[in-house]
């Protein structure tokens, strides 16, 4: 009875409930909507100021601006250079396995296509580069943007490092407050076995088993190659820099869980953080890589985006050329891009990437709809994971760990 108490138990039981009740009562799905999205809500109600909290304290406590922008430079290179991988190789896979080969187009609902080529068409990614800066930066912590509240808590913490006497009163109120926000995440997330109940539930009771069968190996395909991202590019770099990807991926097992109940890796951003500087990662580097990570650093949604191009072109017998392939792999380096802080951001970027490329009949979106809250799981796990082990890395790359703490807390 005893691991009844512990809480990715509680989610597992939670997920799995959710699958039976979906699938015996459809019409469940509604209020298991509720539920998870209640859930999501209280998460997010704290995200935007346990973001703001932790990366001023995290810069002001660092006292140095030399290895701040050391290290945000970092994280940049690292994720480009990691999310161009999961690119390629979302590309490589969906050609030579050929998930869209023999995929009839019957039944398919257009209904929805409609909004997202709009959104699609008006996407431009110099925008995502001028949204960076907040123009109201109440507005920015009304809608939770992460990366607006990001780069407002860096200049915050350069102000108040440039008052050279009299700021230690403020710093300390905000590690009061900082602790105050993580309390109540604590209770929050005891809620999350029910919150994981509810996203399960309502995804089963809308989708079903049946659109699974339809595009089943499309998503068979996808989810072995997040896999395979997984355990062979995240792990080599991890086992490189001398560290388990294993043992990381048992220490944030309740966050796995999670993630995968809820179908978003916001549910567990602040928790991650917490759990990252337990394990002995400085605060100062957990504060900048983990919510710029989850603006640049999307590797399950890079893999999604490139594999769904090729699965729509062999859905459609449409045949790319090599140089055509290597188009396409250009403009998904810059679209991929704007997936971050978008509300339905993978279908919005999609159709934002065939309109560009326009040899792709753009209706071919409907067929992917009964299916995206299924690989929106993998996608956000894999984005979690990615986002985890970056931190870890550039925190061992800037001798910003204590290896102690970890090798205890986590292993090694």
């Amino acid at each position: 009875m005893k691991y009844f108490k512990i809480l990715y138990v509680q989610v597992l039981i939670g997920i799995i409930l959710g699958i039976i009740v979906g699938l015996l009562f459809p019409g469940f799905f509604q209020t298991g909507k509720i539920i998870s999205d209640l859930f999501i809500s209280l998460i997010k109600m704290v995200i935007a100021p346990i973001i703001f909290f932790t990366v001023v304290l995290g810069i002001t406590g660092a006292g140095n601006m030399k290895k701040v922008g050391r290290v945000g430079g970092k994280g940049i290179i690292y994720f480009e250079i990691v999310s161009t991988i999961a690119l390629f190789i979302g590309l490589v896979v969906g050609t030579f396995v050929q998930p869209g080969k023999g995929v009839v187009l019957a039944n398919i609902n257009n209904d929805k296509v409609a909004t997202f080529v709009d959104q699609g068409k008006e996407m431009k990614w110099v925008d995502f580069f001028t949204h960076i800066v907040p123009d109201n930066i109440i507005s920015a912590f009304a809608k939770g943007d992460i990366i607006q509240i990001l780069f407002f808590s860096i200049f915050f913490a350069i102000g108040l490092m440039m008052i050279k006497k009299g700021n230690e009163g403020i710093i300390n109120t905000f590690g009061i407050i900082n602790k105050a926000l993580f309390n109540i995440l604590h209770i929050v997330m005891k809620l999350s076995p029910i919150g994981a109940f509810g996203g399960m539930a309502y995804t089963m009771g809308k989708f079903g088993i049946g659109s699974l069968l339809i595009l089943g190996k499309f998503m068979l395909t996808f989810y072995i190659t997040v896999i395979i991202f997984i355990f062979l590019i995240l792990n080599g770099i991890m086992r490189y820099y001398g560290f388990s990807l294993i043992k990381l991926l048992k220490y944030l097992k309740e966050e796995i869980f999670i993630v995968i109940g809820a179908s978003s890796s916001e549910a567990v951003l602040p928790s991650v953080m917490e759990k990252l500087e337990q394990a002995g990662c400085e605060k100062s580097v957990v504060g900048l890589i983990i919510p710029t990570g989850y603006s640049f650093n999307l590797d399950g949604t890079s893999i999604y985006l490139s594999m769904a191009i090729i699965f729509l072109a062999q859905v459609y017998n449409v045949q790319f050329s090599i140089s055509q392939q290597l188009t396409i792999f250009g403009i998904l380096l810059i679209t991929s891009k704007g997936a971050a802080g978008v509300t339905g951001s993978g279908f919005i970027v999609l159709a934002s990437t065939l309109s560009a490329i326009k040899v792709i009949p753009i209706e071919g979106l409907a067929l992917l709809i009964g299916v995206d809250r299924f690989m929106s799981e993998a996608r956000s796990v894999t984005n979690f994971i990615g986002n985890a082990v970056a931190t870890v890395v550039l925190s061992k790359h800037e001798k910003s760990i204590n290896m102690e703490t970890f090798k205890k807390v986590v292993g090694i």
